[in-house]
């Protein structure tokens, strides 16, 4: 069971000090007494909006002056922060407290998921083992304790973002992101969108019981959801350090945080901020959490007007500019034939969760990216000013809208806060997934 949780229609930041004083105060009687040195592991920037970065600055100044305390943004092989990103979501947490996750040269392998567990779980769609690399700095030094602070909310690759994602994902190594995010892509990222307990999930909580049990850790989970004014809001927060409290954030998230439609959506427009989102990597999540209301034959407008790039990192941005969002049977034909894609395995994951196949269009609005390179990547084009001046976001409510023409669209300011599904496509999903 969780240590302790609060639940409200919007809880303010008075409570939010209460509820982390408790959470220091009850590590302190759980775990131990005398905090000398202590790891901070909230999410990474694209996760501003959810105020981790303010629980985490909380934390900090509750702990005694005379601790070590070390800050890792759990960003996975997302681009590291720069002095002025760690500033604007961590506030005043001194800058020789941040480390950068080397997602390449700086993890250890604790063991493996095996083969045999990763084709139960999947039914046969994925057949190869998980190793579990993580930031070898978790279990090499000696923390007092670490503390995961996480928003959870529908997620493409494990049902639910955070809890051991923190470690598996956001700390992970190149081989365990790789195989992960490909054992997803396996699954049908429909199937795994707002499921409680996935496949790849299963994995994880399968090598956190084998390789992190001694740990001493816990997590603070945080669940959102728009209040009256339509302004996204904290409704909920979860501290333990056990699965349970994954899942009683997860419930609350699937009550909160999916838009059911009746029928199909003919047109959304989605915004995707330009402080959060620079690449396509990232951006996408306004593609991965509508494509399950979208019509056939309908359409997607993506407003970007912070993306300049489509990987992460170099080599990955290469990997999408040279292959494309082409569909499922095209990138794996690609990748049977070609060893940059069986290099980089999340890379090919990703040009499949990226596709309608075809069965609507994607449009994307960029801020810095040219019409031919949107185009270069199977994505439709539109200038960013003329869809800012149609749809601009400061006048466009949240929902449904009707433009001055007479067009109907659903407008959704941020897609990476929820998942919009119609009732049809969750009811025909997999049934074996945990769902409750």
């Amino acid at each position: 069971m969780p240590w302790f949780y609060e639940e409200s229609k919007e809880i303010d930041l008075s409570k939010k000090q209460e509820v982390m004083e408790r959470v220091v105060q009850e590590a302190s009687e759980r775990i131990t007494k005398n905090f000398k040195k202590v790891l901070l592991l909230p999410p990474d920037i694209t996760r501003y909006h959810s105020g981790a970065g303010q629980l985490t600055e909380i934390i900090y100044k509750l702990l005694p002056k005379s601790c070590k305390v070390d800050v890792i943004p759990t960003l996975g092989q997302h681009v590291p922060h720069t002095d002025e990103e760690n500033k604007w979501m961590f506030g005043s947490i001194p800058q020789n407290c941040f480390l950068e996750h080397d997602w390449r040269k700086g993890c250890k392998t604790l063991g493996e998921v095996s083969r045999d567990y990763v084709k139960e779980v999947s039914e046969g769609k994925a057949d190869w083992p998980i190793p579990v690399e993580i930031n070898r700095k978790v279990t090499e030094e000696n923390y007092d304790i670490i503390v995961n602070i996480g928003h959870v909310v529908p997620h493409e690759v494990l049902g639910f973002a955070n809890h051991n994602k923190n470690y598996f994902i956001g700390l992970g190594g190149k081989e365990m992101i790789c195989a992960s995010h490909m054992m997803a892509a396996a699954c049908g990222i429909e199937n795994n969108l707002g499921q409680l307990i996935t496949p790849l999930r299963a994995c994880y909580n399968k090598a956190e019981k084998e390789y992190l049990n001694n740990i001493p850790h816990v997590y603070v989970q945080i669940v959102m959801a728009r209040n009256q004014q339509d302004k996204l809001v904290t409704t909920g927060l979860y501290v333990g350090n056990d699965l349970e409290t994954y899942l009683m954030a997860a419930r609350k998230s699937k009550e909160q945080n999916i838009t059911v439609f009746d029928k199909p959506v003919k047109k959304i427009v989605a915004v995707m901020q330009a402080d959060e989102f620079k690449s396509t990597w990232v951006a996408n999540k306004a593609i991965y959490r509508t494509r399950m209301a979208i019509a056939d034959g309908g359409e997607l407008l993506v407003i970007a007007p912070g993306l300049e790039r489509f990987g992460e990192q170099p080599e990955v941005d290469e990997i999408i500019r040279k292959y494309g969002y082409v569909g499922t049977p095209a990138v794996m034909e690609q990748y049977r034939k070609n060893e940059d894609m069986q290099d980089l395995r999340h890379a090919t994951a990703h040009l499949i969760h990226g596709s309608s196949e075809g069965r609507f269009n994607i449009t994307y609005a960029p801020g810095k990216l040219t019409k031919e390179e949107i185009e270069g990547v199977n994505f439709k084009y539109a200038d960013i000013n003329e869809a800012l001046n149609r749809y601009n976001p400061e006048k466009m409510s949240e929902g449904w809208n009707t433009m001055p023409d007479g067009e109907q669209v659903f407008f959704i300011s941020s897609p990476s806060a929820g998942l919009w599904a119609c009732r049809e496509k969750l009811e025909a999903r997999n049934s074996k997934y945990e769902t409750k």
